[in-house]
């Protein structure tokens, strides 16, 4: 059996993460002594980073690509219209079906989407930004939005991250390079799909690349698909 701390290095996570898995129900854990500590044997750790996908609701259809949840894309434009073209279906289709949906952006992007959107009162739709400028803090925000919506019965997440705006919310580009690759390992934990959304007209050659590393999912898909 093994503590919060051992646990945590277990699965490469904070012990802050492991406490809200463990206190939502998604890892199973036993309370030992008087202090009521948290114990986890460490079967239950392997058949959590082993959980499958076939958990979740299944694939979306993001422009002709079937993605399947856990799933982490990059759509990569170069006109405002190109940028609308996959996200705006994709967040729309899950506002009808009542699931979760998130933007990641600021203004004038959300205005934007939110104007195309045409929302009502009562859809699951959020938009949000990140405070602190660190991979780190970005990634501890999303474990505890994550764990909570699962928490609460979300069994399809939906996410696009616009990635101009993003990027000034962190302290440099080279931080948010190390987000999305952070992001990329702690989301297969969740049953989430995930857009990142990349304006060709903001981010050098190298980045782009860099981008395409940190989403191996679009390997094994069309990536012409996300080419707008």
């Amino acid at each position: 059996m093994l503590n919060t701390a051992e646990a945590a290095r277990f699965l490469r996570v904070s012990q802050a993460s492991i406490r809200r898995w463990a206190d939502s129900g998604r890892l199973p854990v036993s309370r030992v002594g008087g202090r009521r500590e948290r114990r986890f044997k460490e079967s239950d750790l392997v058949a959590f980073l082993d959980r499958s996908p076939a958990q979740t609701e299944g694939a979306v259809n993001v422009g002709g690509a079937q993605v399947s949840a856990p799933g982490h894309v990059a759509c990569f434009y170069s006109t405002d219209e190109g940028g609308l073209r996959l996200s705006i279906p994709f967040l729309a289709e899950g506002v009808r079906r009542g699931q979760p949906s998130i933007l990641v952006a600021g203004e004038p992007l959300v205005a934007r989407y939110t104007a195309a959107l045409n929302l009502r009162p009562g859809d699951e739709f959020t938009a949000m930004s990140f405070a602190g400028g660190t991979a780190v803090m970005a990634i501890a925000e999303w474990e505890q939005r994550l764990s909570e919506l699962v928490a609460g019965g979300a069994t399809m997440i939906r996410i696009v991250g616009e990635m101009s705006s993003e990027r000034e919310m962190f302290d440099s580009e080279e931080e948010m390079l190390r987000y999305e690759e952070a992001f990329d390992l702690m989301s297969r934990r969740y049953p989430v799909i995930v857009i990142c959304q990349y304006d060709a007209r903001a981010f050098t050659g190298v980045t782009l690349v860099r981008a395409l590393k940190a989403h191996p999912d679009l390997f094994d898909l069309r990536l012409g698909s996300f080419l707008n």
